[in-house]
Parts: structure tokens; C-alpha cells; sequence
């Protein structure tokens, strides 16, 4: 459902760009010996947590985006593309080593991926192999100790989630600006309210150093030798929904609109389940089925993108201002989707349509842009962007390059796409979206939702008897992929 808020008259008063001139132009061994790197191009590599793909370059006209709109003009964007696991660091992890995750084995949870995969390739030391400075600001792995080694620099971030036992307890004054929430925590967890919109300037928070720190990256290694990789890392959307005022006071809170499906989907097995992240925070127990909660929620969740968004200005015209745009590769990337309400939920954690589908942006240098429906997933971004750098791809990866999708929109590389949440394998196909949920080898649950009939995902269909082959089938598909993958 979209929104209906006028957009001109907020991107006047907040200043943000609106040029459509402004977008950027098209035109397993570790030990691997460098290559030289010659005229590769440069890659911008930007991570955005939480972020869904509610964007107006996907069809969302009530979202305030014009940098991230602009991108998508001179892109390739995924309509649909998925995450392989629905958290964060597990996501992360998954994409940065083009490794799946395992159901209840294999990046599950946000441990660190070096733990897991101990031995693999990751793509930033790849990169860096082959002759390149690569770097890492803000949020990449989920934590700046993951792999720490591979960067040709330390990471760079504020704080560190490993730094501390409570991270939003312990870091509240990076977190909440606005001293008023110092007053109104949880009285369980210690945490402030799950928004804010203090009036400070972008500089300011956590995401405006990034951003900072990404622009002088940019201006340092413009003129290098080498060519750079930068992995640019946003928190927000991420919650606290915290983002100052002024992105805010773009939307007009009596104009947005809540989720028309905010029962839960029928037939809905008890394994998925809502995410409980959202509870830590205070302003939330007691509230959450009410209208104001939702709206207040979409609100701070909105202003959050928009924040966001303009960092993303920020970084897109230092390419332009140093000469270097139209040799540099630009993803956009979501680490997974979220619920706003639809079904009562909020939040990441299950095998849901919303919590798995993601944004995913790519601007190669020479290709046409445009928007497609090929099927992607964010294990294959290593093997991708090896493909348009033209360096080889180690033989670990397990995803598969998106290259052929950038020179044709309508070319397919997969007629599937694969997800892990805890104990349940998810399958989407270009019609349905199947999960199973299996424990000592018997299925205990499971969920089929056919998106042509049933896009918003509420009813479950998979016991019906006549779709009895379709579930054979899907799972089927699973298995062989589960076993190609142990």
C-alpha cells in the first residue's frame, strides 16, 4: 500500500537533490599471489541495514529518496532479490564469503563468520590480492574484528558491538542525542525509545561519520595507483529508529498510511514468528496494536531512509567531484528486508516475503540500466562483481555472477532463490515462496504462499491437496540444494 504524501514540497524544504542530471554516468586459497591491477575500475560497495526495498525506484512514491532514486537511474535494479538468512550478521557473513548458510549449522546468528568459515576467501581480501585498497567504514561484517586482517586497513566504525554487553546501553549518548531520552528507557533493558528525532546535524550521528570518513576515502585513493574497494556501511534503518529532526518534518504524520494486512496469515505455522527486537527498546510494551504506534513507527522508519538517503548523496557526489564516477562500480545493497506491521509484525527473523526480500542497486560502468525481475541473491554479489572487475572467482563461491542480468534485463541466472532461518529451508521461486521446517528428518511445518494470487502473503496454502505436487516439488528443490551445499 503506498503512502499518500505529496513529495515536491518536502524535498524543497529539507534541500534534498532532486537533479536527475546529477546521476552517475553508465558508460579458495588465501595465500593467492597478487595480480597486477592495470585500469580495473574502483567499487563502491554500500551496505544499508534494515533497509527494504520501499523506495520510490521501486515503485513506493511515498518514501523520500531522491540519491538512491538517482543511483537507480543509471542502474541495474533487482526487483527481486533476497537475502540468504534474515539477520544480520549471518547475512553479512553469507555475502562477504559467498558462502550459504546451513540450516541450524552455518551462519544462523551474528557470531563472527572467521569462527565459522575459518579458512575462506573472503571478498575484500580477494580484492585486495589482486591489487587493490580495500576498506571498510561503519557497518560491513557485523563486527570490525570479523576477518579484521583482510582490509588493507583496519575497519573503521564508532564502536563495536563485541565492545560491550549491552551495546545501546552502553553507547546511549552515540545513540540517543536528543537528552531528553536519557529519561525514557526500558525498565528491563536499560534502552531508550525505540525512535527519536533530535534536532542536531548529520554530522552528528554515527551514519553522518561514515559518510564523512567515506568522502575523505574517496578523495585520498582517487588519485592512487590502485584502484580502491570501499565497503560503505549504514546503520540506520536499523533501530533504534533515531534520525535528526529535519528528515523527520518531511512527512506529515496524519498522511501516512498503515499496513491493510495486519492479521496474522491464515493457516500460519507456529514456527514463524515475529521478531522481538523491537521490545528492548522503550515506548513500545503495551502499544504496539495500536494505531499510533504504527504510524508512529512507519514515521520514524521513513525519516530513518531519508536520513540515510542523503549520506548517500553525500558519498555518490565525491565520485563526481573527483573525476572517477564513470570508472567506478556502485552497489547498493539491503543485509535483508523488515516488517512494518503487515501481519502484526516487526522486524527480521522469519521466512516471510517481507523480512527476506531485499534492495539491490548495481551500476557498472558501460552497462544499460533499467529494472529486472531475474531472480538474485546476495550470495551472489562476490562471484558478480569478481565478473565486472574481471578478476577470477575463487572456486569456493557458491552463489552465481549477475553479470549476464547487467547486459540483459530479461536474462535469468537462477530459477530459484535459497534462505535459512534456524531450523527452516526457504525456497522462492519466480511463483511461490515454500518453507519447510524439519526436525529428525520429519517435516513439522511449513508455508507456501502463491505471489501471483497472493503477493501480501495471507494464507497459507501448503497443506491444501491440491497443491500436494507443487509442495513435492519445492522440497525437492530444497533437499538438492541442501546436500549441494553440506
Amino acid at each position: 500500500m503506498s503512502d499518500p504524501v505529496t513529495r515536491r514540497g518536502f524535498l524543497k524544504r529539507a534541500g534534498l537533490c532532486l537533479c536527475a542530471a546529477a546521476a552517475l554516468p553508465v558508460g579458495c586459497n588465501a595465500q593467492q599471489q597478487p595480480k597486477p591491477a592495470g585500469k580495473r575500475p574502483n567499487v563502491l560497495f554500500i551496505a544499508v541495514d534494515d533497509l527494504r526495498p520501499q523506495l520510490p525506484c521501486y515503485g513506493h512514491e511515498h518514501i523520500i529518496s531522491p540519491n538512491i532514486d538517482r543511483l537507480a537511474a543509471s542502474s541495474t535494479t533487482f526487483n527481486r532479490a533476497y537475502c540468504n538468512v534474515p539477520t544480520c550478521g549471518a547475512s553479512r557473513g553469507s555475502l562477504l564469503t559467498g558462502i550459504r548458510p546451513i540450516a541450524s549449522k552455518r551462519f544462523i546468528n551474528n557470531s563472527r563468520a572467521e569462527k565459522q568459515v575459518p579458512d575462506a576467501l573472503t571478498l575484500p581480501m580477494h580484492f585486495k590480492n589482486n591489487g587493490y585498497h580495500v576498506i571498510s567504514n561503519g557497518k560491513i561484517f557485523h563486527s570490525k574484528y570479523d576477518f579484521a586482517d583482510n582490509w588493507s586497513e583496519q575497519p573503521w566504525r564508532l564502536f563495536d558491538y563485541e565492545d560491550s554487553k549491552d551495546w545501546a546501553v552502553d553507547k546511549f549518548d552515540k545513540l540517543w542525542l536528543n537528552p531528553a531520552s536519557t529519561n525514557i528507557r526500558n525498565p528491563k533493558t536499560k534502552r531508550g525509545p525505540f525512535c527519536e528525532s533530535a534536532d542536531v546535524d548529520d554530522s552528528a550521528t554515527q551514519d553522518g561519520k561514515v559518510a564523512q570518513k567515506t568522502i575523505a576515502d574517496i578523495k585520498r585513493l582517487s588519485n592512487s595507483d590502485k584502484p580502491f574497494f570501499i565497503a560503505c556501511g549504514f546503520w540506520k534503518p536499523h533501530l533504534p529508529f533515531n534520525s535528526p529532526k529535519k528528515y523527520w518534518d518531511l512527512y506529515d504524520p496524519e498522511k501516512i498510511a498503515l499496513a491493510d494486512n495486519r492479521n496474522k496469515p491464515k493457516n500460519l505455522p507456529p514456527q514463524c514468528r515475529n521478531s522481538g527486537e523491537i521490545n528492548a527498546y522503550s515506548q513500545v510494551a503495551g502499544r504496539k496494536d495500536t494505531d499510533a504506534f504504527h504510524r508512529q513507527a512507519r514515521h520514524a522508519y521513513y525519516a530513518c531512509v531519508s536520513f540515510i538517503d542523503a549520506q548517500i548523496g553525500r558519498v555518490l557526489d565525491e565520485l563526481d567531484k573527483q573525476g572517477i564516477a564513470d570508472n567506478t562500480i556502485v552497489v547498493l545493497w539491503g543485509d535483508h528486508g523488515w516488517h512494518l506491521g503487515e501481519h502484526t509484525f516487526w522486524g527480521k527473523h522469519n521466512t516471510l516475503n517481507n523480512a527476506l526480500r531485499v534492495p539491490l542497486i548495481v551500476h557498472a560502468p558501460g552497462s544499460k540500466a533499467g529494472k529486472t525481475d531475474s531472480l538474485a541473491e546476495l550470495v551472489d554479489l562476490y562471484p558478480t562483481l569478481c565478473d565486472l572487475a574481471k578478476l577470477d572467482k575463487p572456486t569456493h563461491l557458491q552463489g552465481d555472477s549477475l553479470a549476464p542480468v547487467l547486459k540483459d534485463k530479461s536474462a535469468a541466472v537462477k530459477q530459484a532463490a535459497f534462505s535459512v532461518w534456524g531450523a527452516g529451508n526457504a525456497i522462492k521461486t519466480d511463483r511461490y515462496l515454500y518453507t519447510q521446517w524439519q526436525k529428525n528428518g520429519k517435516t513439522v511445518g511449513q508455508m507456501l504462499y502463491d505471489h501471483r494470487s497472493d503477493p501480501d502473503e495471507n494464507t497459507n496454502i501448503a497443506n491444501l491437496a491440491e497443491n500436494k505436487q507443487i509442495v513435492e516439488k519445492l522440497r525437492s528443490q530444497l533437499k538438492q540444494k541442501t546436500q549441494a551445499i553440506l
